[in-house]
């Protein structure tokens, strides 16, 4: 592990953050002003995206040094970015499937944040399971002509642009015949109408229309028909941040839980219990983080994205029982609960989840 390089990123977020930030970081998440501060200068030192090239926001650091940093920059409750899908997942596939032009144009303001994405993967009747998507793009000359419907679609209404999966052949296996294009959301046809959300504190979910939209060919993203590989590698850049942070969120949860001096039996069975699971999750991720990059498969990661989102979803109901009446006036801990129930959807649902595991890791036969 590079300790320097620890020293170096702790001193930055010293001159970055405030100097209350780590007693109040719970209130500053609603300071969009710092937190998208935060990201542009994140960019600028280097410390954004620590394995890359310096000109895409890194210090061409390992693998295995950018997750020491990941790790520490969420025990410090470093801001969550405002587009957190843009660097997390859109700029990976951008830097992987772009073309020269296209990086050129798209990488940088996504990084910096000064363009926001939308993600357009789920459908209606489709949900986690991307393979299934109806969404058509018939390519016609020079373009393609778009038509369908994606759901829970964050931040599509505030966003420049959308990585859009459809489905470019028709009569092609399931998993082919998939391609990504890069949607201007600004573009004709297309309509984005946002779905209520039960708290301030969520992202905004919208559903996103398209009738007959028309996408330049040179908006293709990756290969014709090769969209699930862009969509699998890039997905693959969400999972230590899905991980960690649930690890985090866990501890965090457990904290004042642990000092109550007065907790009661059953409780403290759930705290216990609560603990040895953030364990594994933390022992997991890192195995599951170092194998991948020994080049392995890494099939303890479907069993830690279940692991991981529903003991994050326990620990922020414990941390809201645990003080009995007083936690009905504590807005941070109905927030954090709130929040907590978008574990088990985001990133794959554990029922997808479930699904996975018993086909690819135990190699159940599937129900026909």
């Amino acid at each position: 592990m590079n300790t320097d390089a620890i020293s170096e990123f702790v001193a930055f977020l010293d001159r970055a953050l405030p100097d209350d930030y780590w007693v109040r970081h719970v209130e500053y998440r609603d300071d969009h002003d710092l937190r998208a501060r935060y990201q542009q200068e994140a960019f600028d030192a280097g410390w954004l995206m620590p394995e890359w090239e310096p000109e895409y926001g890194g210090r061409d650091l390992s693998a295995a040094d950018g997750l020491a940093l990941r790790i520490e920059g969420a025990r410090r409750h470093v801001p969550r970015l405002l587009n957190v899908q843009g660097p997390g997942v859109v700029a990976p596939a951008l830097r992987t499937f772009g073309t020269p032009e296209q990086k050129a144009r798209l990488l940088r303001p996504v990084l910096r944040g000064e363009e926001w994405w939308a993600l357009g993967m789920s459908e209606p009747g489709s949900g986690s399971d991307l393979a299934s998507l109806r969404t058509s793009a018939r390519l016609r000359g020079d373009h393609f002509v778009v038509n369908g419907q994606k759901i829970w679609t964050t931040q599509a209404h505030q966003a420049r642009w959308c990585t859009l999966y459809a489905r470019t052949e028709p009569d092609a296996a399931r998993h082919a015949g998939i391609s990504c294009l890069i949607l201007d959301l600004h573009s004709s046809g297309v309509d984005v109408r946002p779905i209520g959300r039960a708290a301030e504190s969520v992202d905004e979910f919208c559903e996103v229309f398209l009738d007959d939209v028309r996408i330049p060919a040179g908006n293709l993203l990756g290969p014709l028909h090769g969209g699930w590989r862009v969509a699998i590698e890039s997905l693959e850049h969400e999972r230590d941040m899905i991980w960690i942070n649930n690890w985090v969120d866990v501890d965090r949860a457990l904290r004042p839980v642990l000092e109550k001096p007065d907790l009661d039996r059953e409780l403290r069975v759930r705290a216990g219990r609560l603990m040895a699971d953030a364990a594994a999750i933390r022992f997991t991720g890192l195995r599951s983080s170092l194998g991948r990059m020994a080049g392995r498969p890494v099939p303890e990661f479907f069993v830690l994205k279940l692991l991981g989102s529903e003991t994050a979803q326990a620990a922020a109901q414990l941390a809201l029982d645990a003080p009995g009446l007083p936690a009905l006036t504590s807005p941070e801990l109905f927030l954090d609960r709130v929040e907590s129930l978008g574990a088990t959807i985001y990133g794959g649902t554990s029922e997808i989840q479930r699904n996975i595991i018993g086909e690819r890791v135990l190699r159940l036969p599937r129900d026909r």
